[in-house]
């Protein structure tokens, strides 16, 4: 078996164990979405600080993420504008199109970066979910206001929500963390590495948990666009934007993972929240789930 197929295997494992449990109500009540809650508040930020705070990455890595990021998030919006200009979807059904063209899976992204390129690839790929994630809300929180809502979008949740985001927080706080070669008490160490090592299965598992497949019934033109932009055209533009700036190495190989990932669960959340078609948009997370165990690997082995 190619060493990259046994490597992502166990992610998507992982994520069919979670829906297949859903689906025989194991262990039963509203297990899976406390589950949820509590990995997305208190293991995935552990992981974070615990993972990046061990971390000692050169102080040029940030920034030439940050500009990687950011142009991957701008040239994928604007094709994304012109594909909108070509089918001039209505403003819900677009919503639901950008969001799945643009935005990733951090638990399937950290699970993955870990499995396939270590402690290092792991620390990069949470720095660019640190850097990534408010981006994506205030561009998906611009795009909703401009197509999809019939009044103005406040802001100041937003930001608020952004501020608070827990993977942000443990990201900085492990940057933080690093960056002051604090190091971790052998009792704050022995707390974190135990619910560090929970964080990645559990995640993976209530992303399984969450697929609503009955969805895929209602897929449709805008499903095959937005799925085709986000797990083929997203990882090549990515590529070809790191060879313009110039970048190599492990730095894109986490930039391009990142962009072949399948959309966010989070992402059905926003659609039902902003006015967006929610139905489509939990066809696009399913379906994208479930492409992206043949997608990943092959897009990995053409770019890295």
């Amino acid at each position: 078996m190619p060493l990259m197929v046994q490597a992502l295997l166990p992610v998507f494992v992982l994520i069919m164990f979670g829906h297949l449990f859903r689906r025989i109500d194991f262990p039963g009540g509203d297990f899976w979405p406390q589950a949820e809650r509590f990995t997305y508040y208190v293991l995935f930020p552990a992981m974070l600080v615990f993972k990046l705070g061990q971390a000692r990455l050169p102080a040029s890595a940030y920034g030439e993420i940050a500009v990687l990021i950011g142009s991957m998030l701008l040239a994928m919006t604007l094709v994304l504008a012109m594909v909108q200009w070509f089918w001039r979807w209505s403003g819900p059904v677009f919503s639901s199109v950008y969001q799945g063209a643009i935005r990733f899976n951090s638990y399937v992204g950290l699970a993955a970066g870990g499995m396939l390129l270590g402690d290092e690839g792991l620390s990069l790929t949470a720095i660019a979910v640190a850097v990534m994630v408010p981006l994506l809300n205030l561009l998906c929180i611009l795009m909703f206001s401009l197509v999809a809502t019939d009044g103005p979008v406040r802001l100041g949740p937003v930001f608020r929500a952004i501020g608070t985001n827990p993977l942000i927080v443990g990201s900085v706080t492990g940057v933080v963390w690093s960056f002051f070669e604090i190091g971790f008490h052998p009792l704050i160490g022995g707390i974190l590495e135990p619910l560090s090592n929970l964080a990645l299965p559990m995640g993976l598992m209530t992303v399984g948990a969450g697929l609503q497949l009955k969805a895929l019934r209602g897929a449709s033109l805008p499903f095959i666009v937005s799925s085709v932009l986000k797990l083929v055209a997203f990882p090549l533009m990515t590529a070809g934007l790191a060879l313009l700036l110039g970048l190599d190495g492990l730095m894109v190989q986490v930039a391009v993972l990142l962009a072949a990932l399948p959309t966010a669960t989070s992402a059905y959340i926003l659609a039902r929240q902003l006015g967006g078609d929610a139905p489509l948009m939990a066809a696009i997370i399913s379906g994208q789930t479930l492409l992206a165990i043949a997608s990943i690997p092959l897009m990995l082995s053409i770019l890295w």
